[in-house]
C-alpha cells in the first residue's frame, strides 16, 4: 500500500520529520519525508495497509512539541528501497 501524506500545523522546527522517519523504519516503512515551503510537511509512505495505517495514525498526533492541525491522506504509487528524508520543496 503506498499513501501520500500532507501535514499541516505547527509541524517544522519541532523535529517532525526526524521523528515521523524513525516510525517510519520501526514499522519497516519505506518512501520520503520533506518539509514545504509553505510551512507543512509531506510524505509518500509504502507498506503493509497496517503499518500504512499505524505511521498515518502517528502523522496525525507527531512528536510532543508538535501540534498537528490536520492530515490529507490519499492513495499514491511509487517504489522505494528506503526510507529518506528529502531537501525542502
Amino acid at each position: 500500500m503506498v499513501r501520500h501524506l500532507q501535514i499541516f500545523g505547527l509541524v517544522q522546527g519541532v523535529g517532525y520529520r526526524y521523528r515521523f522517519m524513525e516510525q517510519a523504519q520501526s514499522l519497516g516503512i519505506t518512501g520520503w519525508v520533506r518539509n514545504r515551503r509553505g510551512g507543512s510537511v509531506e510524505a509518500m509512505i509504502a507498506g503493509t495497509p497496517e503499518a500504512v495505517e499505524a505511521l498515518t495514525a502517528w502523522a496525525r498526533r507527531g512528536p510532543a512539541a508538535a501540534s498537528v492541525e490536520r492530515v490529507d491522506a490519499s492513495d499514491a504509487e511509487g517504489v522505494f528501497a528506503s526510507f529518506e528524508l528529502r531537501p525542502t520543496e
